[in-house]
Formats: structure tokens, C-alpha cells, sequence
């Protein structure tokens, strides 16, 4: 029997062959990386094969996650994009580095845009927004300052009685935690499990190697946050807090766009009455902020600001 490894391997440089001669750019959002993709018309086949190719840090380019720059009205989902925003032209097609769909990425989507304007498929003048559409629905990218803001939209509590009631609705288990400890769900689009730690060592000491256990998972998987609140947690009317973060179907990474906004609800949640609505989040390649803004439908918003920057060309051998 042919061992599994040998297996994958197999499959992936077969993947890769069948993508020679495939343009492509390397980007990322503080160190949270990608391989982007200019497809407008959707005629190249980047499905879960290809796209766990090309992310593989071994075999492929390597990277968290494949962006494919593909039309809305190329696709299904960008089509009904289109249903709810005319302007969101351009559809950012994502997949985490084992290939699986994902609803969003905070980091990704500014790495997206950055990459559009790389290619002059748009233009954007700072101040101006830019729709995009994604599995998450339309995300609007303000080009602001070295980088980019985007209104996250609204977030909620995927276990909503619980988190009210009891500030609290799982419990997570990881490499590195003597006991379980007691986390909060958020989506932000896609799932995220919160737990807060009472210090930097315990956060230096984790183990995300292994994807930690949550208690109850969300129906779709979740992302996990674990975040150490600073001391003091406010000052200059901003909150601060530093985060490590493991990715459903990436593993640990250096940073995590919604799981930043996310890991911002949790702590403000906790922090109770008079808690900010900015927050600086320190994450292992660098730092975003988050802020929390009225949204147009009267809903709370979630804006996520920093970096994002293309730093390669190639095409695939």
C-alpha cells in the first residue's frame, strides 16, 4: 500500500503541473500570507486540489490561503454579490491553505484589493471605497493612510442566550493549558471561539501545532483566539490586547483579520459597561486596529484597519 504522505505529495505535484505557466503574486497583511490569482473570467480550474498545491510550503509556493481576483459575474455567489451591490464588481474567491472555501478574511480582503490595484484592475484614490464581494457578502475597503479599512459589517454571538447570560458558551482545550478554559463564540461571517488568558507566558506556552478542542464546535468549525488583555487594558481611550490565533483548516498563523474584530467583541463583552470602541490588536506579524461603528441598517459594525502589501511576481514553472 502506498503510504499516505507519499500520496499527497503525489497529488500535489500533480496539481501543480497542470497549473504551469499560472501568473501569480505573493501578499500579505501583517504575515498573514497568500498566493493571488488574476482570473477575471474564471477560466482557470483553482479548486481544492490546486489551491492546497500552491499553499503548501513545501511542495508549492506556500501560504495561509489561495485569492483568486475573479469577476462577480463569473460565479454564483458573485452573482447574487451583484443582487445586493451593482458596484462590487470584483469577487474575492478564497480558499484556506487545505484547499476548503471560506467565507472571509479580514486580512485577506485588504491583501485582495492591494493586489487589484498591483494589476490595474481598478483604481482607488485614498479616501475612496471599494465593494467587494465575498462569501461573507459585500465588504466596502476604504484605501486609507500605508493600508486599507474595511467595514466588517456586523457581528453577533453564534450562541446568543448563553453569551448573555453566563459570558460564556464553550470550553476550549489546547497544548499548553493545564484545564479547559471557558471561551466565547462570534461570528464575524465565519466562526471564531474566544478565550481570554490571565498572561503572556501562558500565551508564549501554547501548543498550536494542534488544533485546540472546542466544546460545543460551531456547525461549521470555528477559528480559535486566544488573546491576554493588557494592563491596563485602556489607555488613551483605546483598548489593548495581544493574540495568537489557530485557523480552521490552516493551523496557527501570524495574523487573523476577523479573528482580531472577534477577539475586540470578546474582550469588550467582558470588559462590561463603559469598555472602548477602539482596539489596538497586537498579533505575531505586527498590528491592527479595531473599531466598532454604526452600521447603515442600525446594526453595530466592525471596521478593520492596517497594512497590506504584494512583495512577489512569478509564474508557476
Amino acid at each position: 500500500m502506498t503510504p499516505p504522505a507519499t500520496t499527497a505529495a503525489a497529488d500535489a505535484i500533480a496539481a501543480l503541473e497542470r497549473l504551469a505557466g499560472l501568473p501569480f503574486a505573493k501578499g500579505h497583511g501583517t504575515g498573514n500570507d497568500f498566493v493571488l490569482v488574476a482570473d477575471p473570467d474564471g477560466g482557470r480550474v483553482l479548486g481544492e486540489a490546486e489551491a492546497a498545491a500552491l499553499c503548501n510550503r513545501h511542495l508549492g509556493i506556500g501560504a495561509d490561503g489561495l485569492i483568486r481576483a475573479i469577476r462577480s459575474s463569473a460565479l454564483p455567489e458573485g452573482r447574487a454579490v451583484l443582487a445586493e451591490e451593482p458596484a462590487a464588481e470584483w469577487f474575492m474567491d478564497y480558499r484556506n491553505a487545505d484547499g476548503s472555501l471560506s467565507e472571509m478574511c479580514g486580512n485577506g480582503v485588504r491583501v485582495f484589493v492591494a493586489f487589484l490595484l498591483d494589476q490595474g484592475l481598478v483604481h482607488l484614490a485614498p479616501g475612496e471605497v471599494l465593494p467587494i464581494g465575498t462569501r461573507a457578502g459585500v465588504k466596502r475597503v476604504e484605501r486609507r493612510g500605508q493600508g486599507f479599512a474595511v467595514d466588517m459589517g456586523p457581528w453577533e454571538f453564534i450562541f446568543p442566550a448563553q453569551a448573555q447570560t453566563e459570558a460564556a458558551d464553550s470550553t476550549v482545550e489546547a497544548v499548553g493549558l493545564d484545564v479547559a478554559r471557558p471561551a466565547l463564540s462570534v461570528s464575524m461571517g465565519n466562526p471564531h471561539t474566544v478565550v481570554a488568558l490571565a498572561e503572556a507566558a501562558e500565551l508564549v506556552g501554547l501548543g498550536l501545532h494542534t488544533a485546540p478542542a472546542v466544546e460545543p464546535t460551531p456547525p461549521h468549525g470555528t477559528n480559535v483566539e486566544f488573546v491576554v488583555p493588557a494592563e491596563p487594558l485602556v489607555a488613551d481611550g483605546a483598548g489593548t490586547i495581544t493574540m495568537r490565533v489557530h485557523e480552521r483548516g490552516v493551523g496557527e498563523t501570524q495574523s487573523c483579520g476577523t479573528g482580531a474584530c472577534a477577539a475586540a467583541v470578546a474582550i469588550r463583552h467582558w470588559a462590561g459597561a463603559g469598555a472602548p470602541d477602539r482596539w489596538h490588536v497586537n498579533v505575531p506579524g505586527g498590528r491592527v486596529e479595531v473599531a466598532f461603528v454604526p452600521g447603515p441598517e442600525g446594526r453595530e459594525h466592525v471596521e478593520l484597519a492596517g497594512p497590506a502589501v504584494v512583495v512577489a511576481h512569478g509564474t508557476l514553472g
